[in-house]
C-alpha cells in the first residue's frame, strides 16, 4: 500500500467528509464566530465586566462538558445502532438521553444556587495593573443568576442536536444554531448597550439574550424533528413512555457514568488552571478569556473533524466493518493535524490583532497576544489528540479516554499549575508556556495507543432487541 492509499482518501471518501463536517463546521463556526463578537461586545464595557462574565461562563463551561458527556455515552449507542439501522436502538438510547440530561441539569441549578458566592470568589485575586475585584464578583453573581434559566433548554437542544447528527441529520442543528446565534447578537447589540431605545443593561442584557437564543434554538430543533419523523423515525412514539430495555440501560449507564466523569473532571481540571493563571491578578483573567475565545474559532475546522470521526467510524463499527473503521480513521486523523498545522500558524500571525478590539489596558492585549502564540504553536497537537478522542469513543474505549483526557489533566497538567503558581513567584508568562507544554506531551501518549488498534470494537449486534425485548423488562 503506498502512502498516498495509507494516508490519502480517494474523492468518494472526501465527499462523504465534507457532507457530514461543513453543516457541523458552519454551526461551529457561527457559534464562536458570535460568541466572539458577544464577547468584544461585553469587553467593551471594561475589564471588570469582562472579568465577571469569563468567571462565570467557566462554570458553564463545566456543565456543557457535563451534559456533552453524560449525552455522548448513549451517542455511541446511537451511532452504531444506525449503522446497524436498528431504529428501536436509536430510540431507547434518545429516551436515556432525556433522563440523563434532565437529572443531571436539575442538580446543576441547585448547586449553582447554593454555592454562588463561593465559586465566584475563588476567580478573584489582588495584583495585576487592572480591574476591581467588588465589582467584578457583582456583575458574575448577576450573570449567573439569569443564566440559570437557560440551563434546561441548553441541555435538551444538545440532546436533539446530537441525536440528530448521529442519525446524519447535520443540516438541522446547524439551522437551529444559526437562528440562535443570530437572535442572540442582535439583542446582545439591543440589551447591552440600549439599542433601538431599550435600556442598556450591560452584562445583565447579555445574559438575557443567550438565554431567550437557548429557547429559540430548541424551538427549532421541536418544531423539525416531531414534523419529520419519517426522516427521524426514532422520535416515533418516544415520549409514549420512558420504558427502556433493562440491559441497554446498564450496558448505556457503563459507557456513560466513565465518560460523564470524564468530562466533568476535564471541564473542572481546565477551570481550575485557569484558576491557576489567575492567582497572577485580574488582568490574567481577562487576556485568557480573550485568547480562548479567539483560539475556540480557530479550533472549529478540526473540531468539526472530530465529529466526523465519530460519526463515520462509528457507524463503520457498528455496520462490523473493522478494517474499514481503521483505515477512514487514519485518514481523518492526517486531516486534523493537517487543519490544526494550518490554523495555528494562522493564529499565531494574528495574534496582535484581536486584542485591540477590547477596552482594556496594553498589558493584558499584549499578555493576550502571547497566550495566543503558544496556543497556535500546541494547536496541531490538539487538533490529533481531539480527533482521536472521538476515534477511540466511537469503539467504547472509554476507560482509555478517561485516562488520555481527564486523568492526564489531574495527574501531569494540574500538578505543575498548581506547585508552579502557589509555591514560586514565577510569572504568567512562563507559568502558561509551561502547562500548555505539558499538555502537548499527550499527544505522543495517544499515537501508541491508536497504533496498537485495540480501540476498533463492536458493541451492538444483529436482531439485538428481538431477543432483548422477549426477556428483559423495563427501567
Amino acid at each position: 500500500m503506498t502512502f498516498r492509499e495509507k494516508f490519502i482518501g480517494d474523492k468518494s471518501f472526501y465527499k462523504k467528509m465534507l457532507a457530514i463536517a461543513v453543516p457541523v463546521m458552519i454551526q461551529m463556526g457561527i457559534t464562536n464566530f458570535v460568541s466572539l463578537l458577544d464577547n468584544i461586545m461585553v469587553g467593551r464595557l471594561g475589564t471588570d465586566a469582562m472579568s465577571g462574565v469569563s468567571i462565570v461562563n467557566q462554570f458553564i463551561f463545566i456543565f456543557n462538558l457535563l451534559i456533552f458527556g453524560a449525552l455522548s455515552g448513549a451517542g455511541i449507542f446511537s451511532v452504531q445502532y444506525y449503522g446497524n439501522r436498528d431504529t428501536d436502538g436509536v430510540r431507547y438510547a434518545f429516551r436515556f438521553k432525556v433522563l440523563i440530561g434532565t437529572v443531571l441539569t436539575l442538580l446543576t441549578v441547585g448547586v449553582f444556587l447554593v454555592a454562588d458566592d463561593a465559586l465566584i470568589s475563588s476567580f478573584l485575586y489582588s495584583g495585576g495593573s487592572e480591574g476591581n475585584m467588588d465589582a467584578t464578583f457583582a456583575v458574575g453573581k448577576e450573570y449567573l443568576s439569569i443564566m440559570l434559566i437557560g440551563l434546561l433548554p441548553y441541555t435538551f437542544s444538545q440532546i436533539y442536536a446530537l441525536s440528530l447528527r448521529e442519525t446524519e441529520q447535520t443540516v438541522v442543528p446547524m439551522v437551529a444554531s444559526i437562528v440562535a446565534v443570530v437572535t442572540n447578537f442582535v439583542l446582545n447589540g439591543i440589551l447591552i448597550f440600549g439599542l433601538c431605545g431599550a435600556p442598556a443593561l450591560g452584562a445583565r442584557g447579555a445574559a438575557i439574550a443567550t438565554v431567550i437564543a437557548r429557547f429559540c434554538e430548541l424551538a427549532v430543533l421541536l418544531v423539525w424533528s416531531h414534523t419529520h419523523t419519517e426522516r427521524c423515525p426514532f422520535l416515533k412514539g418516544a415520549y409514549r413512555s420512558l420504558y427502556i430495555p433493562k440491559n441497554l440501560f446498564f450496558r448505556i449507564a457503563l459507557k456513560s457514568m466513565p465518560m460523564m466523569g470524564n468530562e466533568l473532571l476535564w471541564s473542572l481540571s481546565i477551570t481550575l488552571r485557569n484558576q491557576c493563571y489567575a492567582t497572577r491578578g485580574l488582568d490574567v483573567v481577562a487576556a485568557q478569556n480573550i485568547c480562548s475565545t479567539i483560539v475556540n474559532l480557530f479550533s472549529v475546522f478540526y473540531m468539526s473533524v472530530g465529529h466526523v470521526v465519530g460519526i463515520i467510524v462509528g457507524g463503520l463499527l457498528g455496520a462490523g466493518l473493522v478494517r474499514e473503521a481503521k483505515d477512514a480513521n487514519r485518514k481523518l486523523m492526517v486531516c486534523s493535524v493537517g487543519c490544526g498545522l494550518l490554523l495555528g500558524g494562522m493564529l499565531m500571525a494574528s495574534s496582535h490583532l484581536f486584542p485591540i478590539l477590547y477596552n482594556t489596558g496594553e498589558g493584558v492585549r499584549d499578555l493576550a497576544a502571547y497566550m495566543m502564540i503558544v496556543s497556535g504553536a500546541c494547536m496541531p497537537f490538539g487538533a490529533f489528540a481531539y480527533s482521536a478522542y472521538f476515534a477511540m469513543r466511537s469503539g467504547g474505549r472509554v476507560g482509555i479516554t478517561f485516562l488520555m483526557d481527564s486523568g492526564y489533566m489531574w495527574l501531569a497538567v494540574l500538578p505543575v499549575g498548581f506547585i508552579l503558581s502557589r509555591l514560586t513567584a514565577m510569572p504568567i508568562g512562563p507559568l502558561f508556556f509551561i502547562c500548555q507544554g505539558v499538555e502537548v506531551l499527550k499527544s505522543f501518549l495517544i499515537f501508541f495507543l491508536l497504533c496498537r488498534g485495540t480501540w476498533a470494537n463492536r458493541l451492538v449486534g444483529d436482531g439485538e432487541f428481538q431477543k432483548e425485548n422477549a426477556t428483559s423488562g423495563s427501567v
